[in-house]
């Protein structure tokens, strides 16, 4: 279905009309958020979402771009986590096909003991999902998973996960939660927050605007301690944040249509090596990380680790030159300071804090659903909002059938801002080919220029903003 257009104008009017305190006013705009914004106004409930910077910004736009189970929770036996998240994924293929598609897997096996050890782990992965797995001869291995080492090389075993982008589900989400009568607002940052309401500022023009509610959920992902120390100072934090780090090299290093599992590598983790957007998107680290930074970079020794671990797969060994575009993005895995990041369960906390917020914090992009139910219903028993049913297990996430060029649609009708917003979420030029998204920023720019009435001076400011940042997407010596 198309869209009413709805401007940033129009959203602030809406605000400042509003009387009385909103049900539910919700700070963080990552899946989780979102998320919730669309549960919450689908029942009904009056809803308002604040963004610090752009939707899916952090976490939500910086994933593996799978909706999946987990292989390495069923390792773990975290098998309700697994059954959990398979069922969302099955949610997920039904009501957006245009967004999630099933992908096939293949884990290549180079020991003996390798097929008959994984093959049953997959298989009961597999069966969990309604689906089955497939024990694959070398001949097959090497046709279907085309681009990996054939010396040594016994067999494979196949198997179906989700795919999909992440900012774009993120994006339809948001216009989803539109279309139920929800405000969401990227580019407004809350400055105090109580169990009251919030203050928030419009970091464009820099206005203070306040907004009273009956409940006001703390859903910031990796910044969700900050955002409880800004309604309690001296709120412990609760938060072990993990960093991946992914890197995109070119289509022909995995030309096939399928995607290549390492089940287990050096640090713990499963590697995964993806067809995704014309790319290859090998990933992911797991490291330990003090701070939540806004825009997080890549550390060198991680690059290294993806360059290695691949290149025992590979035929073509990919090097520093080879990467297009690197990205990190933060866990917010809720657990002590210093545990093993692999080790953190990746299941959801919802937290009464002292202060009144109520703090979701954990999961993971393809439990947002469940997340979100589980926490509006929480938040309407502690609020006294009227008892209305969950509707987001069948509720079809929004679709455009439009025609209008991606950039006017992502500045008309997608709330983009800036030029990163265009080319880094709402087209992904900058996460597949950093040197080619620099290239469009120029045009990106006079795009919004011309939308948004701004002059040539903040045109230039932008182009000279979004190459500083592009030069982070890449390893420091290729760095444009």
């Amino acid at each position: 279905m198309g869209a009413e257009t709805v401007t940033r104008a129009d959203f602030y009017r809406r605000l400042h009309g509003h009387r009385g305190p909103w049900d539910i006013v919700i700070i963080g705009g990552g899946a989780t958020g979102v998320g919730i914004a669309v549960d919450a106004a689908s029942r009904g409930y009056s809803t308002l979402l604040l963004e610090q910077s752009d939707f899916g910004k952090g976490t939500s736009s910086r994933s593996t771009k799978l909706i999946h189970g987990g292989v390495r929770y069923l390792q773990q036996g975290n098998l309700p986590l697994v059954m959990e998240a398979l069922h969302e994924r099955q949610r997920l293929l039904r009501n957006a096909p245009h967004l999630v598609h099933l992908l096939p897997f293949i884990v290549p096996a180079y020991r003996w003991w390798e097929l008959p050890f994984y093959g049953a782990g997959l298989k009961l992965y597999s069966l969990l999902a309604l689906e089955r797995s497939h024990i694959l001869s070398r001949r097959v291995t090497l046709d279907r998973l085309q681009g990996i080492r054939d010396r040594g090389l016994r067999g494979g075993i196949l198997y179906f996960d989700g795919q999909f982008d992440d900012a774009r589900l993120l994006i339809h989400l948001v216009l989803t939660a539109v279309e139920h009568g929800a405000i969401l607002l990227n580019y407004a940052q809350v400055t105090e927050a109580s169990k009251s309401g919030v203050r928030f500022c419009d970091v464009e023009t820099g206005e203070e605007h306040t907004a009273e509610a009956r409940l006001v959920i703390n859903a910031a992902g990796p910044f969700c301690d900050a955002v409880r120390r800004l309604a309690d100072p001296a709120a412990a934090p609760i938060l072990t944040p993990s960093q991946g780090v992914h890197i995109v090299l070119d289509r022909d290093f995995l030309p096939g249509e399928a995607a290549l599992l390492v089940p287990r590598t050096p640090d713990g983790r499963v590697l995964f090596a993806i067809p995704w957007l014309g790319h290859t998107l090998i990933g992911t680290t797991d490291t330990p990380v003090a701070a939540a930074p806004l825009e997080p970079t890549a550390f060198e020794p991680e690059i290294a680790f993806l360059l290695e671990v691949s290149a025992q797969y590979l035929t073509k060994q990919p090097t520093r030159a080879d990467i297009r575009s690197v990205f990190a993005g933060l866990r917010p895995l809720v657990g002590e300071y210093g545990e093993k990041p692999a080790s953190v369960s990746r299941d959801h906390t919802i937290r009464l804090e002292p202060s009144g917020l109520l703090t979701i914090a954990g999961g993971k992009w393809t439990t947002y659903r469940r997340m979100a139910e589980d926490c509006v219903n929480r938040a309407a028993s502690i609020a006294g909002l009227p008892e209305r049913p969950c509707v987001t297990r069948d509720l079809p996430i929004h679709h455009w059938t439009d025609e209008q060029p991606p950039l006017l649609r992502a500045v008309r009708d997608e709330m983009a801002r800036t030029v990163e917003d265009l080319l880094a979420r709402r087209t992904r030029a900058l996460f597949v080919d950093v040197r080619a998204a620099v290239a469009q920023a120029p045009e990106a720019a006079r795009v919004l220029a011309r939308e948004l009435g701004r002059d040539s001076a903040w045109e230039a400011a932008q182009i000279a903003a979004f190459e500083e940042l592009a030069a982070g997407y890449l390893p420091t010596a290729l760095a444009v």
